[in-house]
C-alpha cells in the first residue's frame, strides 16, 4: 500500500486515527516513506547497506540512534522547520532538537494518548510543577501541559514555579471541594514540595516526569515513589515516559510498568547486536516506534535499558554506560 508524496501525510493521518489501527502495516508504510524523505535516516540506512524492499516486519527495521537529534537536523524533505522543541541538558551538554512542521501531530498524539490511559484530560484541574522547563523554554513537555491547562474545565489549572505555598493552598482547596486534580511535575520539584508541604491527597493524581536536573542526588524510582507516597498518603505515584525526540508518551499508574498508546510500540534489542530484537521478557536496549513522528524519524534506538512484556507494556531498568542523562529522564533501577 503506497501513497504519492503529495497526499501521503493527509492520508496517513487519516489512517492513523482509524479505531482498528493495523500497527505493523502502518509502521512499514511509514518506514518506506521515511527511508526516502528523511535525508539523515536514508543516509543511516545506506550506511548499513539496507535494502528497503527486503524489510517486511517491524523487527527488521533499523532503529536510528536517538543521539542523532543532537548532531543532525532530522526533518523530511521540503518540510517546514518553524517549530522546534529542544531538550534540557546538563552543563556543557548538547541539546536535542526536534523539528515539528505541523503541531497538529503532537497535539493529537498527546491528547489522545493521555485520554487512552486516563479519563479526558479536560476533566482534571491540571497543576504543573515544571520550573526548570518553563525557565529555559522550548520544552515539548511544557507545551503539552500548557494545552492541558488551557483546555481544562477548571479555571484553577495553572503552572507553578517555586511558589510551593500557593500550590499547597490550591491542592487543599481542590481536595476540600472534591475536584479531580492532576499534579504533574519534574521529580526534584515534587520531592522538594513534598518535603515542605506534606498533606493527604484523595482526589489528586501525582505524576512524576523524571529527572533531578542536578538539583538532588539521583535516586531509584522506587525510592522517589516511597517518599512521595508517604508525604501525600497515596497508594501509588504515576509516571510519564516521554522525550523531546518523541511526539507520544507512555504512562505508568504506579508499578513502574508503562503502557503505550496504540500508535506507539517498544521493542528490546540485544545489547551486543542492535539489529537483533529479543523475545518478550528479555532485558535489552529499548527501541521505540512512534507513528506520530512522521516528519522526523519514527524508529529510534534509545539509550535506555528495559524489558518488554507479553502485552507490549514495558519497564525501564537502567541506562547504557556513558550515555547522557536525559533532561526528561526517569530514575532507574539497577540492571
Amino acid at each position: 500500500m503506497y501513497f504519492c508524496p503529495v497526499s501521503f501525510e493527509s492520508d496517513y493521518f487519516r489512517l492513523l486515527q482509524e479505531p482498528n489501527l493495523e500497527f505493523e502495516k502502518m509502521a512499514l508504510l511509514l518506514f518506506r516513506w521515511q527511508a526516502q524523505k528523511i535525508t539523515v535516516y536514508k543516509q543511516f540506512l545506506d550506511f548499513l547497506n539496507i535494502n528497503v524492499e527486503e524489510i517486511t516486519a517491524i523487527e527488521q527495521i533499523p532503529f536510528m540512534p536517538v543521539s542523532f537529534f543532537k548532531t543532525h537536523k532530522i526533518i523530511a524533505l521540503d518540510a517546514d522547520d518553524r517549530f522546534c522543541f529542544t531538550s534540557s541538558t546538563t552543563t556543557g551538554g548538547i541539546p536535542s532538537k526536534h523539528y515539528v512542521p505541523d503541531l497538529k501531530w503532537y497535539e493529537w498524539s498527546f491528547k489522545n494518548g493521555f485520554n487512552h490511559y486516563y479519563v479526558d484530560y479536560r476533566d482534571f484541574c491540571v497543576l504543573g510543577l515544571l520550573p526548570n522547563y518553563i525557565e529555559r523554554g522550548g520544552s515539548s513537555l511544557v507545551y503539552m501541559v500548557k494545552q492541558f491547562i488551557e483546555e481544562s474545565k477548571y479555571a484553577q489549572s495553572d503552572f507553578y514555579l517555586n511558589d510551593f505555598s500557593a500550590l499547597s493552598k490550591q491542592l487543599q482547596e481542590n481536595e476540600k471541594n472534591g475536584i479531580p486534580t492532576l499534579l504533574l511535575g519534574v521529580t526534584y520539584a515534587l520531592l522538594d514540595f513534598a518535603q515542605q508541604f506534606p498533606m493527604p491527597l484523595k482526589n489528586t493524581i501525582v505524576m512524576e516526569t523524571g529527572g533531578m536536573k542536578g538539583k538532588r542526588k539521583e535516586l531509584l524510582r522506587s525510592e522517589v515513589h516511597t517518599q512521595l507516597k508517604h508525604a501525600f498518603s497515596l497508594a501509588a505515584i504515576h509516571s510519564e515516559y516521554g522525550m523531546t525526540e518523541l511526539l507520544s508518551q507512555a504512562y505508568s499508574k504506579g508499578d513502574g510498568i508503562f503502557e503505550c498508546p496504540k500508535w506507539m510500540r517498544v521493542l528490546a534489542a540485544d545489547l551486543n547486536d542492535a539489529r537483533t530484537i529479543l523475545p518478550k521478557e528479555k532485558a535489552g536496549s529499548l527501541n521505540l516506534i512512534d507513528l506520530a513522528n512522521i516528519n522526523s524519524c519514527a524508529f529510534l534506538a534509545t539509550e535506555d535499558l528495559g524489558v518488554v512484556h507479553s502485552n507490549n507494556s514495558f519497564e525501564v531498568i537502567g541506562r547504557k554506560d556513558h550515555s547522557d542523562i536525559r533532561g526528561c529522564g526517569l530514575m532507574y533501577t539497577p540492571v
